[in-house]
């Protein structure tokens, strides 16, 4: 299958893969059709996923299965009105119909909206009227649907079909039911209702972590950008079993759940469960033969404080890890107990893997990396002029990178949005790093986090890694707090490891370890322990929350 789509799977350097590599792009590719269908035909049997309930149930899903449920979905959605172009929300966590509703959806040219389960009425109401929702499938929740009804009656200039995974009730529609009574009889579409390379696929709201989420469309090419994620970062293998530890409503699930994966031959890992436990993660990841593992750093803070040597990672061949940037600290616990090397990855909601620790480079602990060959990713000073080795600029992409595959095409409904992240001929990431001698690029933070203290410029990530190291921080967010003398202070928000209490004493211990392990005036001047750290629904750190809270508290 991955042959089909790329020139060569095996480059002799980095360099020969940044300059080399290509992706072909079959005109009106659909990954349903075109690599799904096409599996389920030819090798109807293969894995493609394990898998696994809370409650101990595990299935074993094939391709075969994949085609037919998928064929299910597509019919019984049409049945129910929707046409190519609609928008469908999907708010299903690790649910299996998860993956049969967005397969569905591709196949009928419809628009997945995947959301999280931790919408509130606010959020459900702001998505409904943004993206015109003509669905919603949820997972049956009682406080998820009281919700979603009254978010419905704010936007009742259109009718919104509800779906429940659990029985029908009034107003809601049985998802089970409904598709129970499928058939599995569907065809390809033809003419006008067949779906186009430039169609609108997926819309992902993004987290949000300054203001109100961006809807980020992505057309039907985008499944194979994910061939470098797969392939090329992850390091999947033809018949292995891929775990990436994320939420369906996230665009990392569609990095790690259900495009690169299969496309590379490897089957997915997906476990559905409530709540984290990173004891129970590494327990399924022994239990079931996971051979490669992604989660964000968060995850790999936690499974660290965990007693590694009583689990088994002999079948575990690779470890990566995106979302936010990777402590050193956590690196080398992870390596010193599991013998991996965590192969950090960075990029956004909007492209695929844009910077990377790609197969056959050597990670530098901390370091994100080197570009992808997609993107053509350098960093910017403000000006628009390209950045010299040890130079702090914005990772941009160029203009004649901007339509590749993976890459987003415009904010939904927002030309003023999509005009301004794509000013001076560049894409705008609104993350700022530097660029190593060797081409390694080293995050700095995001441009608006940036702390600016006594003349110098501090990135947050510096100080958080240097508090990472001590054994007492859990967690920690840096900020600045305003400050007449120098501007600004450096802050440490930080939540304690198991075993420590907040103390003037400890506080005064955490500064002193960062004077030792950076520069001196990057030290937290202000240090506040608290039991958690504010958040996005996706997990990311929301230091913004954390400068509002201060700029209040001294208002």
């Amino acid at each position: 299958m991955l042959s089909k789509f790329i020139n060569r799977s095996h480059f002799d350097s980095y360099e020969d893969f940044r300059d080399n590599f290509h992706i072909t792009c079959p005109e009106n590719f659909n990954f349903s059709y075109d690599v799904v269908d096409v599996l389920g035909q030819t090798d109807p049997q293969r894995r493609a996923m394990v898998w696994c309930g809370e409650d101990g149930e595990t299935k074993i899903i094939t391709f075969a299965d994949l085609q037919d449920g998928s064929n299910r979905t597509a019919q019984m959605f049409t049945r129910h009105g929707i046409r190519k172009g609609d928008a469908v929300l999907l708010i299903l966590k690790n649910r299996l119909e998860f993956w049969y509703c967005v397969l569905g959806l591709h196949k009928i040219g419809a628009i997945g909206v995947p959301a999280t389960h931790m919408l509130t009425e606010h959020d459900l109401e702001y998505r409904f009227s943004r993206a015109s929702i003509r669905m919603v499938v949820a997972a049956t929740n009682p406080t998820l649907e009281a919700g979603i009804e009254l978010a419905e009656t704010q936007v009742s200039d259109q009718p919104i079909v509800k779906m429940r995974l659990d029985k029908a009730r009034p107003g809601w529609l049985s998802f089970t039911e409904e598709w129970a009574a499928a058939d599995g009889k569907w065809e390809r579409p033809t003419g006008e209702n067949a779906t186009k390379n430039d169609d609108i696929m997926l819309i992902y709201f993004s987290s949000g972590t300054t203001g109100m989420p961006k809807m980020v469309v992505h057309d039907f090419t985008y499944p194979l950008g994910h061939i470098v994620t797969a392939k090329f970062w992850q390091n999947v293998r033809d018949g292995g079993l891929h775990y990436t530890v994320a939420d369906s409503g996230w665009a990392k699930s569609a990095w790690g759940k259900l495009y690169g994966q299969w496309i590379c031959g490897s089957a997915v890992f997906v476990h559905d469960y409530e709540k984290f436990s990173a004891a129970q993660t590494l327990a399924m990841c022994a239990k079931h033969g996971v051979t490669t593992f992604c989660a964000p750093p968060t995850v790999y803070r936690f499974l660290i404080k965990e007693d590694l040597s009583k689990f088994d990672f002999s079948q575990l061949e690779y470890a990566v890890v995106a979302g936010e940037p990777l402590n050193p600290e956590v690196y080398e616990q992870f390596k010193k107990a599991t013998g991996l090397r965590l192969m950090e990855a960075y990029g956004q909601t909007e492209m695929t893997v844009g910077i990377g620790n790609f197969t056959g480079m050597t990670p530098k602990p901390g370091s994100m990396g080197r570009p992808s060959p997609l993107y053509g990713i350098y960093l910017a000073r403000p000006d628009g002029s390209r950045c010299d080795p040890g130079e702090p600029g914005e990772i941009v992409v160029p203009s004649e990178c901007r339509r590749a595959v993976g890459m987003f095409c415009e904010y939904y409904r927002d030309p003023d949005g999509s005009a301004h992240c794509m000013r001076g001929g560049v894409y705008h990431t609104g993350d700022v790093a530097w660029q190593d001698e060797d081409g390694y690029f080293w995050y700095v933070g995001r441009d608006d986090d940036l702390i600016k203290s006594s003349g110098y410029r501090i990135g947050p990530f510096e100080v958080e890694s240097a508090l990472m190291e001590h054994p007492a921080v859990l967690e920690c967010a840096v900020t600045g707090v305003p400050d007449e003398e120098r501007g600004q202070l450096v802050k440490a928000t930080v939540v304690l490891a198991k075993g420590y209490t907040a103390s003037d004493e400890l506080a005064r211990e955490l500064q002193t370890h960062v004077k030792k392990s950076t520069a001196p005036y990057k030290y937290p001047r202000v240090v506040e322990f608290v039991e958690e750290l504010p958040k996005t629904i996706s997990g990311k750190i929301r230091r913004v929350e954390i400068r509002r809270q201060d700029a209040s508290s001294t208002s």
